[in-house]
């Protein structure tokens, strides 16, 4: 359903655009029809790290793609696959293809967005603070105009599990801020240890505890949606993410919504839901994404 009064025909396509070993990684691209040039948002899914795929946020994606901007879905891998850093090193390479890529779909090549749910949100914030990590950056992308980097212009979070160490302690009871619902330790700590390893990596990639430690990062604008009581998200984390990306001059917008989400298993709360039938909410949060998106990227 259409979000606002002028809306596009689409063309999608998954396309390969990694192979890690021996396994493709797929990357569904929503393409408006018309005239252009036409702003590029990445998405990257949620799912602890560990779950997941591009097609989870289908609906929202279409949505977006038909209110005028092309909008690329990644697969990354995950484990048992791969663990931590190789997700990044996969959405890192995916930001340079996205880029090199952009003319031919009819898109702006210098300036892309990037946007996740949840876990995805986190990855997103994670590579838009650090475009130029080595290690985010290793896989090499060759192109006849040269080097392209992987910066981005504004990232959207959806939901953001923003500290990974912090929602692990809290799932397992072990803060004084907050107490996690029932049952949420028994779903989110494999994931977490699965992926990270240890509380060392966890907290090494947690962007607030990034900032606090005065590590030099790029600053791109930020949207941030939630509602005010998500369950699997702690507020306390949300909270000081935002307070240090202000405190050191980045810009973050935010979008809360009164309430919790949908429900997961045991009654807990989770985060925004933008899939269809779109809520009175989902709707108010991708209108919202998408005046973000023009603002700063076109």
């Amino acid at each position: 359903m259409p979000l606002g009064s002028q809306t596009y025909g689409l063309e999608i396509d998954d396309v390969q655009y990694l192979v890690n070993g021996n396994l493709p990684l797929l990357a569904r691209v929503f393409r408006p029809k018309g005239k252009g040039p036409f702003p590029v948002v990445i998405e990257l899914h949620g799912g602890a790290w560990v779950r997941g795929d591009r097609q989870n946020g289908d609906s929202a994606n279409e949505a977006l793609a038909r209110e005028g901007m092309i909008v690329v879905a990644l697969d990354f891998t995950s484990p048992p696959e791969a663990f931590y850093p190789r997700s990044l090193m996969d959405i890192h390479y995916g930001i340079r293809w996205c880029k090199t890529n952009a003319q031919e779909w009819n898109g702006i090549p210098d300036k892309i967005a990037i946007m996740g749910t949840s876990s995805g949100a986190h990855l997103a914030m994670l590579i838009g603070m650090r475009p130029h990590d080595l290690r985010y950056s290793a896989l090499p992308l060759l192109t006849q105009t040269g080097e392209v980097d992987g910066t981005v212009n504004a990232v959207i979070l959806c939901s953001p599990v923003i500290d990974p160490l912090g929602r692990y302690r809290y799932a397992k009871n072990l803060r004084d801020d907050c107490t996690a619902p029932p049952g949420l330790a028994d779903r989110v700590v494999p994931m977490h240890d699965q992926y990270w390893g240890s509380e060392d990596a966890m907290a090494e990639a947690a962007p607030a505890r990034i900032l606090a430690r005065g590590e030099p990062v790029a600053l791109p604008p930020v949207l941030l949606l939630a509602h005010s009581e998500e369950d699997a998200h702690p507020t306390p984390d949300r909270v000081e993410f935002v307070r240090q990306y202000r405190n050191v001059g980045g810009l973050v917008s935010e979008k809360i919504f009164e309430g919790g989400g949908g429900l997961l298993a045991g009654g807990a709360t989770k985060g925004l839901s933008l899939r269809e039938p779109f809520s009175d909410i989902a709707r108010e949060a991708l209108a919202v994404m998408s005046s973000f998106v023009r603002e700063h990227i076109g």
